[in-house]
Formats: structure tokens, sequence, C-alpha cells
């Protein structure tokens, strides 16, 4: 190939992502482009993209080599400020320009440690849980739904939705919300789908200043490659139109949190392995969609604590009401037709984890969904009779009764969780005991801080 020949670069159309051979092709298209240089971006134990800008000129570096970085100045990757260098490999796969950056691509890493790929590594540790998919001849795809809050600062400094109009009680799917911040949503749209992530709808959803953007699904690693793609560009654009783009899981108490659900199927290269129309049940799914249900459902303590990884994500998953009538998050570990008080909603052919939330790292949380899913399989596990009612208005007795049991309700008793399940943590390897001991320090931060409502509630009360 002639490279100095433009007529013989990858075709590149919006929309669609060119495959490079090599680091030269992919130099010569960036280049003509304008690209000059590339984020080698990874993320750390939170799910936070991390990154360094190269130069194009060294691209060749990044792929063989990787950018180094002192590993001490990272959450989560296991090294001393006396260990050896995280170096971040790039995959060649994920090369991408970044639209709303000009001249800016972007490569997505992984950590290698004195050559080798490093365990505490979030995709890495994604990579061996799909391995154990692959083995079988299974993929598994998963549409991730990013939920987030739109906001801006008072003139007081409170926080508050990005549109000063957005007041209604029951605001899910309202025209006006949605009409007054199109020119960010349809601006976040355009982007994503120039680099190949298919928006194919957008609305307002439950809660004041909150909107959710719908993209098609794909294999798990890429879906998670594109869901932290997606918080970057999601965030910058944001902060251009003078907002603050915020995955908090509960920015607000009394309203509808953040959620990330988790569409999942598994195929084998020729049918979705999760459908079966024959299913008695009338729910469309096979037997091992049942087993791996089962399996979410028997680790979903554990789960809890790599789907929703902070203190806020509890105020998400309560057993009660919200303002708008519902809270639209689980509290309850169970599954049902279509139910959305359920753990795992069964929207048909396919399963939905409605457990993660915005603030997940989802490398971590797909590989242990991954690892949950397959002990069900392996263990030939059943999930027992579906929900097909309101749980939200079911009472102890009646839940107790149907044998379905109540999510952690803080951070400490989803660690305690994640700690007690051999199997997850030896799935995820050492990256869980480094995960349990920052959130067991942040759980104690938490409890030692002095809050406005401790203050209004004691400071003259004795």
């Amino acid at each position: 190939m002639n490279l100095s020949d433009s007529s013989s670069l990858p075709a590149y159309e919006l929309g669609q992502v060119p495959r490079f051979a090599s680091a030269e092709e992919a130099q010569a298209f960036l280049s003509a482009k304008g690209v000059k240089y590339v984020l080698a971006q990874f993320v750390d134990i939170h799910g936070v993209a991390k990154a360094k800008s190269v130069p194009l000129a060294h691209l060749k570096t990044v792929l063989n080599e990787g950018a180094g970085f002192a590993g001490f100045a990272i959450w989560g990757v296991g090294i001393e400020p006396n260990g050896p260098d995280f170096m971040a490999v790039g995959d060649l796969s994920t090369l991408t320009p970044v639209p709303w950056q000009p001249g800016l691509a972007r490569i997505v890493c992984e950590g290698h440690v004195d050559g080798d790929a490093w365990a505490y590594d979030s995709r890495v540790t994604l990579k061996k849980q799909v391995e154990r998919l692959s083995a079988r001849g299974w993929t598994l795809f998963t549409g991730l739904e990013p939920e987030f809050s739109l906001l801006k600062r008072s003139v007081s400094g409170e926080l508050v939705p990005c549109d000063p109009g957005d007041t209604l009680a029951k605001p899910c799917y309202d025209y006006k919300g949605l009409s007054r911040t199109r020119a960010y949503l349809e601006k976040l749209t355009e982007v994503l789908r120039e680099v190949g992530i298919d928006v194919y709808q957008i609305d307002h959803e439950d809660a004041n200043g909150q909107f959710e953007i719908n993209y098609t699904y794909t294999d798990c690693l890429t879906s998670c490659d594109h869901y932290v793609f997606f918080k970057m560009a999601a965030s910058e654009l944001a902060n251009e139109f003078g907002m603050i783009c915020s995955f908090m899981p509960k920015p607000f108490a009394n309203r509808p949190g953040n959620g990330m659900h988790m569409h999942m199927s598994i195929g084998d290269g020729r049918r979705n392995l999760f459908s079966d129309k024959t299913d008695p049940s009338g729910m469309g799914l096979s037997k091992l969609a049942y087993q791996f249900t089962a399996g979410l459902l028997a680790h979903a303590p554990a789960l809890a604590a790599l789907c929703n990884p902070t203190v806020n994500s509890y105020k998400r998953l309560v057993v009660g009401r919200s303002l708008t009538g519902a809270t639209w998050a689980p509290a309850y570990i169970s599954y049902g037709d279509n139910n959305r008080s359920t753990m795992v909603r069964v929207p048909g052919e396919r399963i939905e984890l409605r457990l993660p939330d915005g603030s997940c790292n989802p490398y971590l949380a797909t590989a242990a969904v991954i690892a949950a899913g397959l002990d069900g399989v392996e263990r030939e596990l059943s999930p027992g009779d579906p929900a097909n009612e309101n749980l939200y208005t079911w009472s102890p007795e009646k839940l107790a009764a149907h044998g379905i049991g109540v999510l952690p309700q803080n951070l400490e008793q989803a660690i305690d969780a994640l700690e007690a399940d051999t199997l997850i943590r030896d799935a995820l390897g050492p990256v869980a005991d480094e995960f349990i001991k920052l959130k067991r320090m942040e759980w104690l931060e938490y409890m030692r801080h002095v809050s406005d409502w401790e203050l209004k509630s004691y400071l003259e009360f004795f």
C-alpha cells in the first residue's frame, strides 16, 4: 500500500470507524484528517478515564511499548512509589478521532508492567472473563443505558437542573425538558455517531435535569470502551455548554437516581443463545438464560459492590418510594417479566440487569457479571418463579414468604458481601482485594464525616 496516496487509505464515512492494519496506516489516515495528538487512555479502579497526550508520530510506541505512568499516582493499580512504571499499551482496533476536539484521537489502552498484562488493570480483568466465554464459543453482548444529570450552580452555589423550567413533579419523557436541552443532546449524539456509537433514541428521564441516550449493543468489551468514551464526551461537551454532566447515582434525595442498566445476551456467532420462543413461561428465554440469571441472583450482594461502588449508590437502592411514584431502581434480589421493580427484567429474548449505576467501573462490573452468570450455568441453578407484581408495594413479610431478599442497603454491607464471595473475588483476581481496601477507606471517611443534617439536627438540640 502506498501510504502517500490518500486513495489507498481506509474508507471513512460518518458512523463508520476504520480498522487499521498497522500503525503506519493509522498515522497516514489520522494525519490526513488533521489529527496531531492521540490520547492514550485507560481507566483507574473507579472507572475514571486517565490519559496522556501523545504526538501522532509516536503512536507506534504506544502500540508496542505503551505510554508510561507512575503507577502509585493511579487509584488501585497495586504499585507502590518504589514500583515499576504502569505502561498503557494501545489496542489499535479502538483508535478513533475525538470529534469534539479537532486534532485529537483516542486509543483504548491496557496496563502492562515489566512487559506483561497487569492483573490490576480493569480491562485486563474483563478480558480474562471474556476468554472463559470464548472457550465455550460464546460472546456476551451488552447494551448499556447511561442515565445522567445535566446541572448547573445557582447564584447561591446550589446544584440545580440546567433548565430552570424543568420543574415538573413527574417529568419523564417531557417534551419541553427535552426540547430546551436539545442543542447539547444533539451535539452529543452527533459526536458519538461519528465514531460508530449508534445512538438510536434520546429521552428526558424521571428526575428533573435527567436524561438518557441509548445506543446499540455490541460485544461486552467494546460496550465498556464505548461507555467510557460516552462519559468523556458527555462531560466535556457539558462543560463547553456551561453545564455539569453528572453520573452521580443520586444527586437529589427525593428524585430517581442515575442508573446504567445492562442488557445482555449470549451468542455463538449464529444465534442468540438466550432466546427460546417455546419457553413455557412466555418470556422467550432459554435454559441457559435462566441459569445465567440464577447466577446473578445468587451473587447479587457481591455484585452490588461492583455495580454500585459508592456511598451515594445506596441512596438509589432504597426500599421505598420517590416523589415521582417510583425510584426505578431495584431494592430486591429478584427477576420478572418486563418488571421494572425487579433487579433483573426480561424485556424479551434477553435480560436486563437494573442494578448498576453511573458510578460503576463498567469493566469490573461486567467481569463480575460474567463470573456470576457462568457460576449459575456451571451449577445449573434455577432462578425460581418470576416476580411479576410491583415489588415496591410488597411488605417485608410477603417478600420473605416468596424467598426474595433485599439488596445491601449501604456500601459497607456490599463490601462485606463481596469479601465473603470467594467466587467473585477469585474471578476478579488481585484487583478485588484492592477494591475492597479502597472502598473500606471510603466508607470509614464517610462515617467520620459530619454532615449538614447532623449539624441541623444536633447542634443546639441538647
